[in-house]
């Protein structure tokens, strides 16, 4: 499921509303340990992506 998630993201990554959504959707249905793993991976590529960084606090509360 977290390759999948990870994709979708990927795909919307173009519009920070529509990926923050779509990263609430993630947050609801991956398991505890893929959350950690979309965790690190969402810090990765955010770094890239600026106009995402408001979406690692949906993430960390």
């Amino acid at each position: 499921m977290f390759d999948y998630t990870k994709s979708i993201l990927e795909r919307v990554s173009f519009d920070p509303l529509l990926f923050r959504k779509e990263l609430q959707k993630a947050i609801k249905t991956l398991l505890p340990f893929e959350m950690e793993e979309l965790r690190k991976w969402l810090y990765e590529f955010v770094l890239e992506k600026p106009e995402l960084q408001q979406c690692l606090l949906v993430v960390n509360s």
